[in-house]
């Protein structure tokens, strides 16, 4: 029996994971729930899931859920705040951590689970972003377990049949939608609206993670993540645009060979085989008929309308707290961006900015946190000092 923490619970992620867990209770159970704000919905889920523990964002939320849960017979203990995450994802009786949260919130459970040699499910990208590392060295010591939830990277860690070896690897190749701007000429990027920008072809997702994958920013954060994960450069990390979303990730092995996970996409195949460690049982995916998808398709991203892939790159290259930087950089202009203050194009450009003025330092735990509160705060003076500027000139 795998008993789970699911931080994110009221997620995309998180809610499609609880729903797995329903169908197989004979291997799965939750022990622990978390989830920001969004106490409604976590009040159904512990009324459904009986946790032990709930952590939700702050004091309000949780005296909210206490009035939720009031008359409850034998009703969860509930914390709150960052300390509660660290609760939540280190909670004795767990065996498995599912890190669904979103942005560098997630960084410091994740370490926390490693370091007590629990099983984490991976699917928060920032995670291994920020402080890649680190949790590689904390891998290589025997401090825990990791599984990618990632579709792209859930493929290729299914193609190697459920492990982590490079050996044998020519290249890996991840594929990307395009998202919702991959036909519109740049010229047109200046007057994308956030409606626009959240309304994704193929995925339903986070607002965070559709403006990241409308940018491109999702796949950069997948090459760093790929490069960490699989211990391969990233000049053998390729990405090809793939509109259709059918195939999630190639991998090339070093006598021509490729090998290649597909499926309509969903993230309910790749939560499910982490969950269960590789045990392949029913879902409720839509089969996918290879007749009906015809012709399938694929592209060299254009670059120039997308920079974030070469922003990436160059983050990797700088080695120490700049992919930290991207990273926080990033989450602050895509909230930003969401809040109406910038226009679209000045997400990847205040990234930019970001790996232009940041000063690398060496990847220690105290220097990722100073680096991702430096980016954060480098975007929010940028974007101040353009509307002074812009008042200034009126």
């Amino acid at each position: 029996m795998k008993i789970l923490s699911i931080l994110g619970s009221t997620g995309s992620i998180g809610t499609q994971a609880l729903d797995c867990i329903a169908r197989n209770p004979d291997v799965l159970k939750v022990s622990v729930l978390a989830c920001g704000g969004n106490v409604g919905k976590l009040a159904e889920q512990i009324h459904e899931f009986e946790p032990e523990l709930v952590s939700v964002s702050g004091p309000g939320e949780a005296s909210d859920l206490k009035r939720l849960l009031h008359g409850k017979v034998k009703p969860p203990r509930i914390a709150h705040g960052s300390e509660g995450l660290i609760e939540a994802s280190t909670w004795p009786g767990v065996t498995s951590v599912l890190n669904g949260l979103v942005g560098g919130a997630g960084l410091c459970p994740t370490l926390a689970a490693l370091r007590s040699n629990l099983e984490v499910l991976l699917a928060n990208k920032e995670s291994l972003v920020m402080a890649g590392d680190i949790i590689t060295d904390l891998l290589k010591n025997g401090n825990g377990s990791l599984v990618p939830i990632d579709s792209e990277h859930s493929a290729i860690f299914q193609c190697l049949g459920g492990n982590m070896d490079h050996q044998g690897i020519s290249r890996l190749v991840l594929t990307a939608s395009g998202g919702p701007f991959r036909d519109l000429d740049i010229s047109g990027f200046e007057s994308i609206t956030i409606d626009q920008a959240l309304s994704h072809p193929t995925w339903s997702m986070g607002p965070k993670i559709t403006i990241d994958s409308a940018t491109l920013v999702n796949k950069g954060l997948e090459i760093i993540e790929a490069h960490y994960l699989f211990g391969l450069p990233p000049e053998k990390i390729d990405v090809l645009i793939h509109p259709a979303s059918i195939i999630h990730s190639f991998v090339e092995f070093t006598d021509g060979s490729m090998l290649a996970q597909m499926s309509n996409p969903t993230m309910e195949i790749p939560i499910q085989y982490a969950l269960l460690g590789g045990e392949r049982r029913p879902t409720s995916a839509r089969r996918l008929d290879l007749v009906k998808e015809g012709t399938l398709e694929f592209t060299e991203p254009d670059l120039e309308k997308f920079p974030a892939l070469n922003l990436a790159r160059r983050a990797l290259k700088l080695g120490g707290t700049a992919c930290c930087v991207l990273s926080g950089a990033n989450e602050e202009a895509v909230k930003m961006f969401l809040e109406g203050q910038i226009k679209f194009p000045a997400i990847t450009s205040l990234i930019q900015s970001a790996l232009d003025h940041h000063d690398v330092m060496e990847p220690t735990e105290e220097a990722i946190i100073q680096a991702d509160q430096w980016a954060h705060e480098h975007v929010k003076q940028s974007v101040s000092k353009v509307f002074q500027i812009n008042r200034d000139t009126k």
